[in-house]
């Protein structure tokens, strides 16, 4: 399990005065960078490979509150990935200082070319690194098909006429 160390600071705070909803899922990115860093990349070696991250889905359950100063630890650990290595399932537990899991976040990603803006697969000496460590328990296979959840698909409108009805 990877583990990076935080401190709750003043801009990860809502008005409530405990770490925002919105801190909850820049914690976690920030802890993906580190892992990725862990294993010897950075952002640099992804651009020169002309691949990238991709959040496609994220979620957080809150466990209970943390407040200013705290010390926090945000665990990182594959969940599931499909077997081209495209997709994938990150888990992230956030821990308080004596080790009591405040919350739990997941996140499904995907890579990108960034020439081409289409899904990619990572080379596969990347993806050795990436998809071979740090698996949970329950770590599976999944299919392109289980990364969509059923009735979500686009819906657009007529923007025109939606200004137009409120008089802009």
């Amino acid at each position: 399990m990877f583990l990076n160390k935080l401190k709750v600071r003043w801009n990860d705070l809502d008005a409530n005065g405990h770490l925002a909803n919105a801190s909850y899922i820049a914690l976690m990115s920030a802890t993906r960078v580190e892992y990725a860093e862990s294993l010897g990349f950075t952002f640099v070696d992804f651009k020169k490979m002309m691949v990238g991250p991709v959040a496609l889905r994220e979620e957080v359950h809150y466990f209970r509150e943390v407040f200013l100063g705290d010390p926090i630890y945000i665990s990182q650990e594959l969940v599931g990935a499909t077997k081209d290595h495209i997709f994938y399932k990150i888990r992230h537990n956030f821990y308080d200082s004596e080790g009591k899991n405040f919350a739990r976040g997941e996140m499904l990603g995907a890579w990108i070319d960034l020439k081409t803006r289409k899904l990619t697969q990572l080379p596969d000496e990347v993806a050795a690194k990436f998809f071979e460590k740090n698996r949970t328990q329950d770590f599976h296979y999944f299919t392109k098909e289980d990364t969509r959840i059923e009735g979500i698909k686009p819906v657009n409108i007529d923007l025109v006429s939606k200004l137009d009805w409120f008089g802009n």
